[in-house]
């Protein structure tokens, strides 16, 4: 209850002390809208305007719970407040708790374990990407004539060519392949000595664009590019993964002038790097004005996980953070903001996944969903336009069969329907189960920012009695995760075991394989970029057999 009323005051006195930003302010009235619309790459008058929305999806990266001004953060974000507000508020909407999966399940419609996956993020000198046999969002919009296009931080391996967002459904693709780098330099070392470059445009290196500029300035440049070269009449798919907020802490020094009195630095960086986001999305909602495409537009915004409060992220007042199966690691900042909406400034609190996405989109799109492909996400559009009842009653969070084993875990303790050893977490209804070893639970409150006073943080930490692999709580009743009810339910322990195991039969073989040195940026020009050449291996492959029957042939004549 107490957290319960610092959050609503945090709320309110965020909205009382900050002021939104001017819309209106460059005259971008529905007059000029129009107006402006002439001069793009395309004949303007060429055709009728479109039934088909356009779709920009913003991601953004590592945010936390709290850190937007409608969650009661210090933090100002006036755009994301007033699209929000706007729009509809989604109040229980739920990701992955990190990169990868977050989207690869955006970009399919599949949980994880049917993508294989289910374990970490794919790391960059791994061969391993995003299975090729796995149909993609931009390629089901683009059989309905969508012009699709990436900017930001892809994350979905890049091993192969044809593992590229470019041979994925986008016809351009600017931003980085890899999960994090320098936000000015755009290079990234994944281990001492194995260090290169990652900007790219479409399947090259863009050297042209290495000119200083702070990454999430120069994606939203290129965002109005794309924007100012098209013709609003045809639909457009625009997916801006931003690398911001993620470590390492950048921020060009004016967005900090808010922010001196936060003693702590990670969270003071933090800080600058959101609110230079945030006026970002501004100037990304600008152009779409400006060019004509707002009135026929779906704005969806998405954080990718939960914050990592060592890195100034706040998931305040929920338990855990990015990387783990506690609701601060998988309950998302997310809303959308459309005039297309029938419910505008409306909060949606019914279950949501990033896995609805893609069949909502490909929907709202006029597209076909193949029968044969065997989604987990649902179409939940009607949900949050129109404040129906949700289609989806569940969420697979995951199923890790790989991830360090819980050391007191057991059949027995999962009453032999499940082993407990295995990191696993599902919700059904009001309920959340977590099994394993659901990764760092404490709270952290918004004080264990400071630095002020004893150099400590002010966790609230909870010691579980030894041995414990099974917790139970009602998300409804205490979305903080505070009271554990597996010892007083076990009915409902064993109905979430039996839906875990029944989810188990479904799973693919888990993708994480050793690195391969060939990935080292060394060998490619100082560049991350694809290594493997399916060539090379017939080559080789070609090469053993022959070298096989050179072999087989000496041996006879040995014989003979």
């Amino acid at each position: 209850m107490v957290a319960a009323g610092v959050l609503a005051g945090l709320s309110l006195l965020s909205l009382l002390t900050y002021g939104y930003l001017a819309w209106d302010s460059l005259g971008l009235g529905p007059a000029q809208t129009e107006a402006t619309s002439t001069g793009l790459g395309e004949e303007p008058g060429a055709g009728s305007p479109s039934s088909q929305p356009h779709i920009i999806f913003i991601l953004a990266d590592d945010q936390g719970f709290r850190d937007v001004g409608y969650h009661g953060s210090e933090i100002r974000t006036p755009t994301l407040d007033k699209l929000a507000a706007e729009g509809v508020k989604l109040e229980n909407y739920y990701v992955q708790p990190m990169c990868t999966p977050s989207r690869s399940q955006f970009i399919t419609g599949k949980y994880q374990i049917h993508t294989g996956l289910q374990h970490s993020i794919i790391r960059p000198t791994q061969p391993n990407c995003l299975p090729l046999d796995n149909v993609t969002l931009p390629q089901k919009l683009k059989e309905v004539g969508y012009s699709t296009h990436m900017v930001g931080k892809w994350h979905l391996g890049f091993y192969r060519r044809e593992c590229m967002p470019t041979q994925r459904g986008f016809d351009t693709f600017f931003g980085s392949l890899l999960g994090s780098g320098d936000y000015y330099t755009h290079f990234k070392c994944d281990s001492p000595g194995i260090c290169g470059y990652d900007l790219y445009e479409n399947d090259n290196a863009a050297w042209d664009h290495d000119n200083g500029i702070y990454s999430t300035q120069m994606y939203t440049q290129k965002v109005e590019q794309i924007l100012a070269s098209h013709n609003p009449r045809k639909p457009i798919f625009l997916y801006i993964a931003y690398q911001a907020v993620h470590s390492p802490l950048q921020a060009p020094g004016r967005y900090f002038e808010h922010y001196r009195s936060i003693n702590n630095i990670n969270r003071r960086r933090y800080a600058a790097m959101l609110a230079c986001l945030d006026e970002a999305i501004h100037n990304v909602t600008l152009a779409l004005k400006k060019y004509g495409y707002y009135d026929n537009s779906i704005i969806i915004y998405s954080s990718d996980n939960g914050g990592q409060p060592m890195a100034g992220g706040s998931n305040w007042p929920l338990r855990g953070s990015k990387g783990t199966y506690w609701e601060g690691g998988i309950r998302a900042v997310g809303f959308v903001h459309s005039p297309l909406l029938k419910n505008k400034g409306s909060v949606c609190k019914e279950l949501v996944h990033i896995t609805d996405w893609f069949p909502t989109l490909i929907t709202l799109a006029e597209g076909q969903i193949d029968e044969d492909i065997q989604l987990d996400g649902y179409d939940i559009w009607e949900t949050i336009s129109e404040g129906r009842r949700s289609p989806r009653v569940d969420i697979l969070h995951n199923i890790d069969p790989i991830y360090t084993k819980a050391k007191n875990g057991s059949w027995a303790a999962g009453y032999g329907i499940w082993n407990t050893a295995i990191q696993s977490a599902i919700r059904v209804n009001h309920w959340k189960l977590l099994t394993g070893n659901p990764g760092y639970s404490d709270w952290v409150p918004p004080q264990a920012f400071s630095n002020a006073g004893p150099n400590r943080w002010h966790n609230e930490r909870v010691s579980w009695s030894a041995g414990k692999t099974v917790w139970l709580f009602n998300i409804t009743a205490d979305p903080y995760e505070r009271v554990d009810l597996s010892a007083r339910y076990p009915d409902v322990v064993k109905q979430l075991l039996r839906r875990l195991s029944q989810f188990n039969k479904t799973a693919v073989p888990v993708r994480y394989p050793p690195k391969d040195p060939r990935s080292n940026p060394k060998l490619n020009g100082g560049v991350w970029g694809p290594w493997f050449k399916e060539d090379e291996k017939k080559k080789k492959s070609d090469k053993s057999k022959g070298a096989n029957k050179q072999k087989k042939n000496k041996n006879k004549k040995k014989a003979n």
